[in-house]
């Protein structure tokens, strides 16, 4: 039996680390983010799965693939916060408060509206809906951060940091509308804050006692406090990438100003974990009911994308001037994935939505992590914004006739 449970998941692992392989050399081809073809990827080997073998062949329900997906999202989300420089983040509060709102608040309000009067939802799933697409992808824009060079930037951090506060509203408003407040919440409040606050100095003398010798502490200790803070949020009602996004923040002077570390905890993260997530993600559409009702996926994707450009792109254009930074900021936070998913899965669990309506959810929130990421870097891709080494590979890329 255990012979045979393992045997099936190594099976499972390999063709998941082929896909993986596969969306790499795709990715390196057409010249696009990794994380969408590996979103797109999954999508379409799901189907091919189903066809060839029986539903659920491709096992993305096996609880170690969900484990494995989950620590990607969470270890990808705290390095995004392990990025940010917190004295480059206070210069722009401003415009990450006033963005990150704006971003939540229109699609909100927008796709409730729409899932209400026009798909005619009832209203819990209507607001269920809202909250779904109001929400931007912290991993995908991280992911193309990387692939960017953006990461490194004022730019790229301003966007990393309004794209928190957009996906804390969404977190808030799940919270405050469809999660009762209780003293789990309380108590996961509190320890957070008493954790946080000791994680630094816990941290820079637990790496200068032992960061140095071959015992990869650094890589433990993280872990160890990402899966606390994770268990704690879930526990309590909340989500696991949040309290992971606000330790890669407090970290960001002992860790992130580790530049070799950091490349080696990313090379674990994308190398390994993320791929599990992006791909999963694609595999949960169904795209026979997709095709059943195209027209619903197409008003809800309309209606995402709609708002977010409405609500965002008069905010943005009072801290960016140039029109291909302005819109590059705009696409990039209309994309959606991680509480997309996240929220959507919460409504069909708790049964707000249905599974259809799910499907249309989760397929809205994946179209939108690659169709707007796609134009932005296409059409909007500030090239003036890139560190000089990031620029110079992309041009040797480009002329190589091998490329």
């Amino acid at each position: 039996m255990c012979g045979t449970s393992m045997e099936q998941a190594l099976t499972i692992a390999a063709v998941w680390l082929a896909l993986a392989v596969l969306s790499s050399i795709v990715a390196a081809h057409l010249r696009i983010s990794i994380a969408l073809v590996e979103i797109c990827v999954g999508m379409l080997a799901a189907v091919v799965a189903d066809k060839l073998f029986y539903p659920g062949a491709l096992g993305n329900d096996q609880d170690w693939l969900r484990f494995v997906a989950s620590v990607g999202a969470i270890l990808l989300t705290f390095l995004a916060g392990a990025e940010l420089d917190p004295a480059a983040m206070k210069t722009k509060l401003a415009e990450v408060s006033v963005v990150g709102f704006f971003g939540f608040l229109a699609p909100f309000l927008g796709c409730a509206a729409v899932a209400r009067f026009l798909l005619g939802w009832d209203s819990s799933a209507s607001w269920l809906a809202g909250i779904a697409l109001s929400t931007t992808s912290m991993a995908v824009v991280y992911a193309v951060m990387l692939e960017t060079g953006f990461n490194k930037t004022e730019f790229g951090k301003g966007i990393l940091g309004a794209c928190f506060v957009n996906d804390l509203g969404t977190v808030i408003a799940l919270g405050l509308m469809f999660a009762p407040f209780t003293y789990r919440t309380v108590i996961f409040i509190a320890a957070c804050i008493a954790l946080l606050a000791v994680l630094p100095p816990f941290t820079s003398k637990l790496v200068a006692r032992y960061g140095n010798r071959t015992a990869a502490i650094r890589t433990k200790w993280i872990l160890l406090v990402l899966c606390v803070l994770g268990a704690l949020a879930l526990w309590s009602g909340s989500e696991a990438v949040l309290p992971a996004y606000l330790a890669g923040m407090v970290l960001a002077r002992t860790i992130g100003a580790d530049n070799f570390y950091i490349r080696r905890l990313r090379t674990l993260t994308v190398g390994f974990l993320t791929p599990f997530y992006f791909i999963r993600a694609g595999s949960l559409v169904s795209l026979p009911i997709l095709l059943s009702a195209p027209m619903i996926f197409l008003v809800l994707f309309l209606a995402k994308s709609t708002f977010k450009v409405l609500g965002l792109l008069p905010i943005v254009g009072l801290f960016k001037k140039d029109p291909k930074e302005k819109w590059y900021y705009t696409l990039l936070m209309s994309t959606g994935l991680t509480f997309g998913t996240i929220s959507a899965l919460f409504g069909l669990s708790h049964g707000i939505v249905s599974q259809q309506q799910y499907s249309f959810l989760v397929a809205t929130v994946i179209g939108s992590a690659v169709i707007p990421t796609l134009i932005a870097n296409a059409a909007f891709l500030p090239r003036h914004l890139m560190p000089e080494t990031v620029r110079s590979l992309r041009a040797t890329l480009a002329e190589s006739p091998d490329a």
